[in-house]
């Protein structure tokens, strides 16, 4: 899916909204910020930049930094094997370095400090920012001050750099929220408490997390739902949950008559953990409040004070803005699963057959896509099988599904004595004339009992990959017969069509491209490998007998949807009898 929604509500992607903080974040700071792509060029500098090294934006963009600015103390270029910046970027590793020399645009050198730390967009974009400072900026005895919980400048740059690739990085929201915590414990407080507010207005303490002997310990007894916020409440959190400044606040500050069920839980916190000091402040989103992050201390003696504020609110609100994201590819997500699932079929039951299907979304796409498969009832003693694939894996391939399954369905149920063929030239026909689908690949069979008591299959393929026919001693082939070419291809060639006898306790398995194709790959070997592993999985329950094929079949390079249709006749000694509708 693209960053709107199936309303049709226009959003920023997940890319956008991380090269917008990317960018916006070296804007506001006031040291000079170069920001470089993974080959080392400049896609971003900031005005503190500019000033220092006397080059215009222009001047910067596109350039490689290391071989405009940086040289030796006599001004030659440094080579590139001995340019720790640019290892660091290539390793993509936070790194600092200390009094090196780079040239001005007016040729003056100039002596100074730099810290690189990667970056990656949404998009899948990488490099690098890179911020020069005087080298004076920042003495040994304020770096220790890390320890104490006191940040320099270029520390807290580094954090805010570090907030912005780590949660922008992520479209899961329990993993983002793993993610704030960890940059902020125990960089910053020995306790991490994450409060979100749901959809409903509901609030449920999403997350705590403790630093106890090196490790980030999360409490699952303080987690779990929250009492209602009040509308006039004064209190730190109940304050910012309704997106108020942040705040400080310590046991004191919940030691009174409680005011509210928040109020209760706060005090139960503090009890709890120990903490001595708190500072808590709005997780806000681009419309709304979304939360509120609280940071703790415990064992470190020092409290927060108010010059801490702007820091977290800071962080809290890169926060918001990767949260917000999140819940909208989630919410986008589960909208497209639950079309996914409507737009496929409920089996129906065949007496002595078993029967069923999967459908695994494309892993980099939208959860929805154009195969699908389908089952149902065309006489009392005779049930339609398809399998179909319509191009693309996106909201426009799905409903081109739904219309080639419906017209389908329509076609078949009102010639259920037709051949499979005529019915897949009908549909053929009316994909160029009356469908808004390009091309799409199916097999389309009819399932019925012979009066000798066995099963047979009839089928018409219209280019699609060919049915496996899997024997209960183990012995698996490929039913290549009836093959002609795909539907909208313009072709007013013929259609065959194939029948066949399936032998006792067999199974037939009808399976989208996405099984056995691989970029990297010819699907000769996905076809090869599918039959093997079939083969040695013949006596499996039919359910694992399918799950077991997509774990060990389906190419880990796969960027493809996969439907499978599997079913499975009787037993020899087993009575055959005719199924009923």
């Amino acid at each position: 899916m693209t960053g709107h929604d199936v309303g049709g509500a226009s959003h920023p992607s997940p890319a956008a909204v991380s090269d917008a903080l990317l960018g916006t974040a070296s804007e506001v700071v006031r040291a000079a910020v170069i920001v470089i792509d993974i080959d080392g060029r400049i896609v971003s500098s900031n005005p503190a930049a500019h000033s220092m090294l006397g080059y215009r934006a222009e001047e910067f963009q596109g350039q490689d930094l290391h071989d405009l600015l940086h040289r030796n103390s006599h001004g030659h270029p440094v080579p590139r094997v001995r340019c720790r910046l640019r290892r660091a970027l290539l390793a993509g590793a936070t790194q600092h370095g200390e009094e090196e020399w780079f040239v001005r645009k007016d040729g003056a050198l100039v002596q100074l400090s730099w810290l690189s730390t990667p970056w990656t967009s949404g998009s899948g974009e990488s490099g690098a920012w890179v911020v020069l400072y005087e080298a004076d900026a920042a003495t040994p005895d304020e770096m220790g001050d890390v320890h104490a919980g006191r940040l320099t400048e270029l520390d807290r740059l580094a954090l805010l750099a570090e907030t912005t690739t780590q949660l922008t990085s992520t479209l899961d929201v329990d993993d983002a929220l793993r993610r704030l915590t960890s940059l902020t414990v125990p960089r910053l407080a020995d306790w991490a408490v994450i409060d979100l507010l749901t959809e409903q207005d509901e609030v449920r303490r999403a997350l705590v997390v403790e630093h106890k002997e090196g490790l980030l310990i999360e409490r699952e007894d303080l987690q779990g739902p929250m009492p209602p916020v009040l509308e006039d409440s004064p209190m730190p959190l109940s304050r910012a949950l309704r997106g108020a400044a942040s705040s400080l606040a310590g046991p004191a500050t919940y030691q009174g008559p409680p005011d509210s069920g928040i109020a209760v839980e706060q005090a139960r916190l503090f009890t709890e953990t120990g903490m001595h000091s708190a500072i808590i402040a709005p997780i806000r989103g681009l419309r709304n409040v979304l939360g509120a992050l609280t940071l703790g201390r415990a064992e470190r003696p020092d409290a927060f004070t108010s010059t801490d504020l702007p820091l977290l609110e800071d962080i809290t609100r890169r926060a918001g803005l990767a949260l917000d994201n999140a819940r909208l590819y989630e919410r986008q997500r589960k909208v497209a699963e639950t079309m996914q699932r409507h737009l496929l079929p409920q089996l129906p039951r065949v007496p002595g057959i078993q029967m069923t299907a999967r459908y695994v979304p494309a892993p980099h796409a939208s959860y929805v896509g154009g195969d699908w498969y389908d089952a149902f009832a065309l006489t009392e003693g005779t049930h339609a099988l398809v399998i179909g694939d319509v191009v693309g894996h996106d909201l426009t391939a799905a409903a081109g599904m739904a219309q080639v399954r419906n017209m389908l369905r329509a076609f078949a149920w009102s010639r259920p004595q037709d051949a499979p063929s005529a019915v897949a030239a009908q549909l053929d026909e009316a994909l160029k004339n009356i469908a808004e689908v390009p091309m799409a690949t199916m097999i389309l069979g009819t399932l019925a009992m012979g009066d000798d008591g066995l099963w047979r299959l009839r089928w018409t393929n219209a280019g699609h990959p060919p049915p496996l026919l899997v024997e209960h001693d183990g012995q698996a082939r490929y039913l290549t017969d009836g093959h002609g070419i795909l539907l909208g291809a313009g072709s007013n060639a013929p259609r065959p069509d194939a029948v066949t006898v399936l032998p006792p306790n067999s199974t037939v398995m009808f399976y989208t491209d996405g099984l056995v194709e691989s970029p990297h790959h010819c699907i000769d070997d996905g076809l090869d490998r599918l039959r093997r592993h079939a083969a040695a999985l013949a006596r499996r329950p039919l359910e694992s007998f399918c799950d077991l094929l997509l774990e060990q079949v389906r190419p880990s390079d796969n960027d493809d949807d996969v439907a499978v249709l599997a079913l499975r006749t009787p037993a020899r000694n087993q009575t055959g009898h005719r199924p009923q509708t």
